[in-house]
């Protein structure tokens, strides 16, 4: 049974894989998309000619289709929804705000624009102003989250809007897609096991990191901010939880957390860098193809609905 997700974004299954600033760059993107899922890729905090070149890469290894992940709070959000265009990108997923500015530029373009919500509210804000679906992410997720679960808000977001949902926060197998289709969604969004692809630049030690933590290994970092951000406990996170409690401004956190992000992803500094991963991190095994977990996604979950539903043949 194929979704309106396969049809919307012309792709073989519909796994989508998440937009993570640093670690979604365009091998990932590509492998994902040539695999029969949507590779994203994630720009971040990157100025716009960084993402102008990350497109013209991953059309050079795939001819499938793939999107791009764009940060509204970038500074250089503006040029980077015109690159997208200019490009001829076809899928683009939304984080940190109302992409509504860009709208009637991305859909004169054929784009299809995809926010990332974490509300019913937001879902409905986002149909209003012409979204082709929505990924609701619990705050399972890793990274930047929200503060409803994945099993309550998608099945309140499906009921709410017409347009298809892809659920996001919590899924790493075949047994988390096939609840996310019995809670309403039409696909779902994944990011903690694509990090740990081999075609993920992710340092090794960060990939390592994963691959062992347990259940209880995470954490969430700036809940006195109003920017909570899930991590794998490490030291900086400690610090940081411990600067929280007695008080500590959002300058003095902000400050212990410059930088901490790529400090992980690219120099594998896994004690005093944001390791950034969900809750199911305690799922993810070993180190994989995109194709090996994109198949396996697929047969584990077939085999649990004993039939068809992802659009094979």
């Amino acid at each position: 049974m194929k979704t309106r997700v396969n049809e919307l974004l012309g792709i073989k299954y519909p796994i989508i894989q998440g937009g993570m600033a640093w670690v979604a760059e365009y091998h990932l993107a590509a492998a994902v998309s040539n695999a029969g899922g949507l590779g994203i890729i994630g720009a971040g905090g990157a100025p716009a000619e960084f993402v102008r070149e990350q497109i013209r890469k991953a059309k050079e290894v795939t001819n499938q289709p793939f999107g791009v992940n764009i940060m509204l709070m970038n500074p250089e959000a503006d040029a980077i929804a015109k690159v997208i265009v200019d490009e001829g990108v076809k899928v683009v997923t939304t984080g940190a705000g109302n992409p509504a500015k860009y709208m009637e530029m991305w859909k004169a373009a054929g784009v299809k624009v995809i926010p990332v919500i974490a509300s019913v509210a937001m879902a409905k804000m986002m149909e209003r102003g012409g979204a082709d679906a929505v990924v609701a992410e619990g705050m399972e997720s890793g990274g930047h989250i929200g503060s409803t679960t994945t099993m309550a808000l998608v099945p309140q977001v499906a009921d709410a809007v017409s347009i298809p949902v892809i659920a996001a926060g919590g899924i790493a197998d075949g047994r988390g897609v096939a609840a996310a289709f019995m809670l309403g969604a039409e696909g779902v969004q994944m990011g903690t096991r694509f990090v740990v692809a081999k075609e993920s630049i992710v340092h090794s030690n960060y990939k390592e990191r994963l691959i062992k933590a347990r259940d209880i290994d995470s954490e969430v970092t700036g809940m006195s901010t109003g920017h909570p951000i899930r991590v794998l406990r490490n030291q900086m996170s400690r610090q940081y939880l411990k600067l929280e409690k007695e008080g500590a401004g959002l300058e003095e956190l902000e400050q212990l957390t410059l930088g901490s992000l790529r400090k992980a992803v690219m120099e594998g500094d896994v004690v005093n860098g944001s390791v950034m991963a969900g809750q199911i991190a305690g799922l993810v095994k070993k180190e994989q193809t995109c194709q090996e977990i994109i198949d396996e996604l697929v047969s584990e979950t077939e085999e649990l609905f004993g039939r068809d539903m992802l659009g094979n043949s």
